[in-house]
């Protein structure tokens, strides 16, 4: 009885808000949403007629009485009405069986936020019904997530490869030492296809067909064994329907200038990290998180490039809204990572 009260009052939330995909982590639950950030709506009135998974089908599909939208770009918000919105409608979903209590919130944010871009997410919480909101960056998110003694004095190096943003970072004493977020991350992987298949085959393909190609034989360099994908787009010189097979070697070419984007960061905040932290990251290597650490090859590449030893996490996916949950276990420990 006890237990089922208390549940029922404890509603702090934790919230990885991506470009690509929102997840909402529930203390006492875990992991409860993870949908794509993605809103649909009535063009006129700009009112929301679906969001998350249901707005994605519509993605490349929409009337033109429909508009669908991705309110947050470059892992920031972009369209701040919308994205309100669907805070609110997921805040709502993990609310439906607890009593009226506005509920703590843990919001993460890019290392490279500006102060006006964090009073906009804050802002955007409170509105949508959060009673006290707390915003931490993602590479410190994440390497709690992943379990890394971030209040030691241990330097531990994280890249955390997201839809908007790549972050990387190295993190000691609870803090970021140093620290580099560009916007060379998934989102700009599957536009380069998007170029690369109008370019190379006169094949105009969508966002979500780019997205599936990228998922099923993009890699970071050659591998082992060449993949190959079947894609239909339209052809751009008659303007049909047609149907192609690419293979994995084409896609890491289309990849190849984001990709050494990416490494480019990864070598200048270790030439900006100090001596003794340099050291740790030898012992411990470098821990891959997010989206982008799925890329096939992307860890032998890091690891020919840098010479140090690479991890992909566990379900790197949800290192970050992982790193939430275990903050919203202990707010008052946590509260120097906190912003």
């Amino acid at each position: 009885m006890a237990f089922s009260f208390s549940s029922m009052l404890s509603n702090d939330i934790g919230i990885d808000l991506g470009t690509a995909n929102t997840l909402v982590f529930v203390k006492g639950q875990g992991i409860v949403i993870n949908e794509p950030s993605i809103v649909a709506l009535e063009k006129h009135s700009r009112k929301p007629l679906a969001i998350g998974a249901q707005a994605k089908e519509m993605l490349g599909r929409e009337n033109p009485d429909i508009e669908v939208v991705r309110p947050l770009r470059d892992g920031v918000i972009a369209d701040f009405d919308v994205t309100e919105e669907m805070l609110r409608f997921f805040i709502k979903k993990v609310q439906k069986n607890k009593l009226l209590v506005r509920p703590r919130i843990v919001i993460c944010v890019p290392s490279g936020v500006t102060a006006v871009e964090m009073r906009a997410v804050r802002e955007s919480a409170e509105r949508a019904g959060a009673r006290e909101v707390y915003l931490i960056k993602e590479p410190m998110a994440a390497a709690i997530g992943i379990g890394l003694p971030v209040e030691d004095a241990i330097g531990s190096m994280v890249i955390d490869i997201g839809g908007g943003t790549a972050e990387i970072a190295v993190i000691a004493l609870s803090g970021i030492v140093t620290s580099r977020s560009i916007k060379t991350a998934g989102d700009e992987l599957t536009e380069a296809i998007v170029q690369f298949m109008k370019r190379k085959h006169n094949l105009l393909v969508g966002q979500r067909t780019a997205e599936q190609i990228k998922c099923a034989i993009g890699s970071a360099g050659a591998l082992d064994e060449e993949l190959q994908h079947t894609c239909r787009g339209l052809e751009l010189v008659q303007s049909i329907p047609k149907t192609i097979i690419v293979d994995s070697t084409e896609i890491a070419e289309a990849l190849a200038e984001s990709v050494s984007a990416i490494i480019d960061s990864v070598r200048q905040t270790l030439e900006q990290t100090p001596p003794e932290l340099a050291a740790d990251i030898l012992d411990r290597g470098i821990i891959l998180t997010g989206g982008g650490a799925l890329l096939k090859g992307l860890d032998r590449r890091l690891v020919e490039e840098t010479s140090l030893p690479v991890i992909v996490a566990d379900d790197p996916l949800t290192c970050v809204v992982r790193g939430t949950g275990k903050v919203l276990d202990n707010i008052e420990g946590y509260q120097k990572v906190l912003e």
